[in-house]
C-alpha cells in the first residue's frame, strides 16, 4: 500500500455535492482509489467529505474574486503537509500547484482539466523534475503535445450506478453546468426560444465578478423574458440526476474547445439525448446520431431539437456503459500511479 495525496481545486469543497467537473472527478477517482485499499488523503476547503482522510486547508470562498489569497493559502498548507513526509505521490487536481513540486520530494502527477490558454504560460517553463502531467481526452493531449514527456490521456468517468433512465415522459430542454460566458448558457436559452420549448438552466455562479456580471447581463433578462425558462440555482446531486433523466434533450453550448463533458456522459447514462456545438472533446463523448448530435451554432441546434426522438434511449445507455466508466478511469490512473513510483524507486536506490 502506498500514501497518496490528492490536491483539490482552492476555491471549492470536494463531495458528492460538487458544482465543479474537476472537484467532481476528484470525489469519484478517490472514492475508487480508497475501494482499492489505497491510503488515500484529500487536501481541500473545510466542509469536503472524501473516502478517505481529509486535511483541511481554510475555507472555501464566499467572496468575489479572492482567489489569489485563498490560492496561497492552499498551497501554504498543502506543503506543509507534504514536507511532513507521509506520503509517496501527490496527485495534483488544482490547477496550478505543480510548479511548488520542487519543494517537495516525492513524485507529482498534475491533471490537465482545461484548455491550454486557460493555464499561464509560464507555468510549463523550468518545470520541476518530479512533475509528470495526464489529459482527459485525445483533442486536449494535442494541445499539450510540446511537453517532454507528452502526457499520457486518462479520460474522464463517472459513477454508472448513480444514473437510471426516465421510462415515463420527457418534457423540455435543459442546460446544466457552471454559469459563464465561455460555457454559453445563453445561447442554450436563444436556442429554447426559437424552438419554442421549455427549458431549465441549472447550475452554480462561482465567486468571480466577471462570472456574475455575466449572469446579471445575460442570463437573468432572457429568464425574464421567458415564461417557459426556470432558474435552479446550485442544484443538489439527486436534482441533477432528476433534471437529466426528465429532460427531452441536454444542450452543451460552450464556446471553447472542452476538454471532456461530464454532463453528457451523466446524460447518455441516462439515456438521454445531447445537442452539443462540435467543440473539443465533445466529438470523442458525443457519439452522433447515435448518443445525441453534433451541431456548428444555433440553427443546426435548432434542427437537432427537431430529430432527438430518433435517438434511443437503450443506445445511450450502452455507450455510457461501454465508455464512461469511473472504474477505467481509476485503472488508467492506477498504472500511470505505478509508473511513477517504480521511476521514483529506481532513481533512488543505490
Amino acid at each position: 500500500m502506498f500514501g497518496l495525496l490528492y490536491i483539490a481545486y482552492p476555491l471549492l469543497t470536494v463531495s458528492e455535492e460538487s458544482a465543479g467537473g474537476a472537484e467532481q472527478v476528484l470525489w469519484t477517482l478517490e472514492q475508487e482509489m480508497a475501494a482499492r485499499g489505497v491510503a488515500t488523503t484529500v487536501v481541500a476547503s473545510a466542509g469536503s467529505r472524501v473516502s478517505g482522510a481529509f486535511f483541511s486547508t481554510g475555507a472555501a470562498c464566499t467572496q468575489p474574486d479572492d482567489f489569489e489569497r485563498r490560492n496561497h493559502e492552499h498551497q501554504e498548507r498543502t506543503i506543509e503537509l507534504l514536507q511532513a513526509g507521509q506520503f509517496d505521490l501527490a496527485h495534483d487536481q488544482s490547477g496550478s500547484f505543480w510548479p511548488r513540486a520542487r519543494e517537495i520530494d516525492i513524485p507529482v502527477l498534475a491533471t490537465l482539466h482545461l484548455p491550454r490558454h486557460f493555464y499561464p504560460p509560464h507555468h510549463f517553463l523550468n518545470l520541476p523534475a518530479n512533475v509528470s502531467f495526464n489529459c482527459v481526452s485525445e483533442s486536449q493531449g494535442r494541445e499539450f503535445s510540446d511537453l517532454d514527456p507528452c502526457p499520457a490521456v486518462v479520460r474522464n468517468g463517472i459513477l454508472l450506478r448513480q444514473f437510471q433512465a426516465n421510462p415515463g415522459t420527457r418534457n423540455g430542454l435543459l442546460w446544466l453546468g457552471r454559469i459563464c460566458e465561455e460555457k454559453g448558457p445563453h445561447l442554450a436559452l436563444d436556442i429554447a426560444a426559437r424552438a419554442g420549448l421549455n427549458i431549465t438552466i441549472a447550475g452554480q455562479v462561482y465567486p468571480f465578478t466577471y462570472h456574475q456580471q455575466y449572469f446579471e447581463r445575460e442570463i437573468a433578462p432572457r429568464l425574464a423574458k421567458m415564461p417557459g425558462a426556470r432558474w435552479i440555482s446550485s442544484p443538489s446531486s439527486s436534482q441533477k440526476r432528476q433534471l437529466l433523466r426528465e429532460a427531452r434533450a441536454v444542450l452543451l453550448t460552450s464556446l471553447v474547445n472542452e476538454t471532456s463533458s461530464l454532463v453528457a456522459m451523466e446524460a447518455a447514462a441516462s439515456g438521454t439525448p445531447v445537442i452539443a456545438f462540435h467543440r473539443g472533446a465533445l466529438a470523442e463523448i458525443v457519439q452522433d446520431g447515435v448518443t445525441g448530435y453534433l451541431v456548428d451554432g444555433i440553427d443546426e441546434a435548432i434542427e437537432a431539437v427537431s430529430k432527438v426522438e430518433q435517438i434511443k434511449t437503450e443506445a445511450c445507455i450502452r455507450h455510457a456503459q461501454e465508455h464512461f466508466s469511473s472504474k477505467a478511469m481509476a485503472r488508467g490512473y492506477a498504472t500511470i500511479y505505478d509508473r511513477l513510483l517504480q521511476r521514483e524507486h529506481c532513481s533512488s536506490s543505490p
